[in-house]
C-alpha cells in the first residue's frame, strides 16, 4: 500500500512539473529555439497547479534546443522490444522531436489503418479551426408559426441537460428547464392564454442521422445514436457519460424534457401545455422568447477528448462543416475535418475517413499523419489548437487514462504521458505526448491492427511505448 500510495503521489508530481509544459506556455515551443524561457499564461486545473516549496533542483524551464534529443538506435531498441505484440499486429508507430519536428522512430509510419478513437484529435482540430474557440452554441425558444405553438430550435449543443443551466458544468452548462423558465416569462409577459403546444425544430443537421459505417451491435450498444442538432447529455438515456443505452430520437427527447419544463413552469399561470411533443418550424425572421447558449467550443472539445464521447465528436464535425459553408451532414463533416486538417499542414493524401468519431472501420488513417497533427498542434500560435493538446487525458490522472499506468509496470509514465486513446475490437492505439528525461518533448502515435483476440496484449504494448518515451535519455 505504501508503494502504491508514493507512486501516486510521484505520479502528481510529474503531472505538475511536466506535463503542462507542451500545452500551458506561451509561446509555443517553437519560440525556445531562440532561447528565451516561456512562461505559462494560460489557466491550469488545479489537479496542475504547482507546489508552493519544490522540492527538486526548481522550476523546470520550457524545451530548449539544446536539451538532448534521443538516440534513435536505442529509442528503436527500446520501442521495438514494447512493440511485439504476442499473437502478432500490424503496427504504425512514429515518434517526433515536437520542439524541431525531427523524426526520431518510425515503423510502418505510412500504413493507414483505422485510429479507432484517436481519430477524434483529427476532429478536435478541425473544429477549432473551422471556428472560434469562444464559440457557444444556441438553443431557442421562438414563437410558432400558428398560434400558441413554441419551437424549440437546436443550436447544435448536444450537452444539454434537462434541469436547470449549470455554470460551472461543461456538459449541463445550458439547461432545458432553465429555457422553460424563460420562456414561460415571456409568454405570460405577452398575455399568452394557451394551451401551448411544443414543437421541435432540429433541421440545422441535414442527410441521414446514422452513418452505413456504424455496424448494428455499436448502436445496440450505445456507442453512438442517430445523431441531432440538439441532444440531452448525448442522447444518453441517464444523463452522464454513459455507458449506456441512448435514446433513438434525441432532438424529440430533449422536445419532450423542455415540454414538461414549460408546463411545470406554466402551471403556476394557469396554462396549459399540450401533451405531445412534434417536429416543426418558426416563422421566418421570428423573435425567440428565450436562449440559453452551450460551454465555449474549446471546453467542449476537452470534454469530448476525455470523455472519448462519440456522439459530440459527430456533432461537432457537422458544426464544423457549417461553419466552413458546407452542409451540416455526415459527408460534409468528413469533408471539413480532413480539409481543415490539411490546411493546418498534415499530408492527407493518403487519408480516408468514414466518420469523425473513429468509429467506422472504414477509416484509414497513418501514424505518421497523427503525430505530424500533434507536432503542429504542440508549436501552434493559435491558442485554441494547442489546447487541444492540452485537453488530453493524462496518464493513471485524468479522462480514458485515469485507469491505465497507476498500476502497472510502467507507473513511472503516470502523470507525463498525455494522450488520446482509442480501442476497437481489432484496433488499439494511442496518440498524444510525453517528455522525456531530459526535457525533449516527444510526439507520438502508436496503432496496432490486425488483432484477433489479443486486443489486451496490444493494449499494454502501445502503453509500455509510450512509457519507454516518458523515462527516456536513450542514448
Amino acid at each position: 500500500m505504501s508503494r502504491m500510495f508514493s507512486a501516486v503521489l510521484l505520479a502528481l508530481a510529474f503531472a505538475v512539473l511536466l506535463v503542462p509544459l507542451a500545452c500551458y506556455v506561451v509561446p509555443p515551443l517553437a519560440a525556445s529555439l531562440d532561447g528565451e524561457r516561456l512562461q505559462r499564461a494560460e489557466v491550469v486545473p488545479d489537479y496542475q497547479e504547482p507546489p508552493e516549496k519544490l522540492t527538486e533542483d526548481g522550476p523546470v524551464s520550457a524545451p530548449q534546443a539544446t536539451d538532448p534529443m534521443p538516440g534513435t538506435a536505442e529509442l528503436a531498441r527500446l520501442l521495438d522490444a514494447r512493440l511485439a505484440v504476442e499473437g502478432g499486429a500490424a503496427i504504425s508507430a512514429v515518434v517526433q522531436d515536437a520542439l524541431t519536428g525531427t523524426v526520431l522512430y518510425e515503423r510502418a509510419g505510412s500504413t493507414g489503418l483505422a485510429p479507432a478513437s484517436t481519430l477524434k484529435i483529427l476532429t478536435a482540430a478541425a473544429s477549432l479551426s473551422a471556428m472560434d474557440g469562444d464559440t457557444r452554441f444556441p438553443t431557442t425558444a421562438l414563437p410558432g408559426k400558428d398560434p400558441g405553438t413554441v419551437v424549440l430550435r437546436g443550436g447544435g449543443d448536444v450537452l444539454l441537460t434537462a434541469g436547470a443551466s449549470d455554470p460551472d458544468s461543461v456538459a449541463g452548462r445550458a439547461g432545458l428547464a432553465t429555457l422553460a423558465e424563460q420562456t414561460a416569462a415571456a409568454l405570460a409577459a405577452d398575455g399568452a392564454a394557451g394551451p401551448v403546444k411544443v414543437l421541435v425544430d432540429d433541421s440545422l443537421f441535414s442527410g441521414p442521422a446514422l452513418s452505413d459505417a456504424w455496424g448494428q451491435a455499436d448502436v445496440e450498444a450505445g456507442e453512438i445514436a442517430p445523431v441531432h442538432a440538439l441532444a440531452v447529455s448525448s442522447a444518453w438515456e441517464q444523463e452522464g457519460t454513459g455507458p449506456g443505452p441512448r435514446v433513438d430520437d434525441a432532438a424529440l427527447s430533449a422536445g419532450e424534457s423542455y415540454r414538461a419544463a414549460l408546463a411545470g413552469a406554466l402551471a403556476a399561470r394557469g396554462i396549459d401545455v399540450d401533451p405531445s411533443v412534434e417536429r416543426g418550424t418558426a416563422a421566418a425572421g421570428a423573435v425567440a422568447l428565450a436562449e440559453v447558449r452551450s460551454a465555449p467550443l474549446t471546453e467542449q472539445v476537452e470534454y469530448m477528448l476525455l470523455n472519448s464521447d462519440n456522439y459530440l465528436a459527430e456533432a461537432l464535425a457537422r458544426l464544423s462543416a457549417a461553419a466552413a459553408g458546407r452542409e451540416a451532414s455526415f459527408a460534409g463533416g468528413i469533408e471539413t475535418v480532413e480539409a481543415e486538417v490539411a490546411a493546418l499542414g498534415v499530408d492527407t493524401g493518403s487519408m480516408v475517413l468514414g466518420d469523425a468519431s473513429g468509429l467506422s472501420g472504414e477509416t484509414s488513417v497513418s501514424a505518421a499523419q497523427l503525430t505530424s497533427l500533434m507536432q503542429i498542434l504542440l508549436t501552434s500560435t493559435d491558442p485554441d489548437l494547442r489546447s487541444v493538446a492540452g485537453g488530453l487525458p493524462v496518464a493513471a490522472l485524468s479522462g480514458t487514462l485515469a485507469g491505465r499506468y497507476d498500476e502497472s509496470a510502467d507507473s513511472a509514465a503516470a502523470g507525463i504521458v498525455r494522450a488520446k486513446t482509442g480501442t476497437l475490437l481489432a484496433v488499439t492505439a494511442l496518440s498524444g505526448y510525453a517528455t522525456d528525461a531530459d526535457g525533449r518533448v516527444l510526439a507520438f502515435t502508436f496503432i496496432a491492427g490486425g488483432l484477433d483476440g489479443n486486443t489486451r496484449q496490444a493494449r499494454d504494448a502501445v502503453d509500455a511505448a509510450a512509457a519507454v518515451l516518458a523515462g527516456c535519455g536513450c542514448r
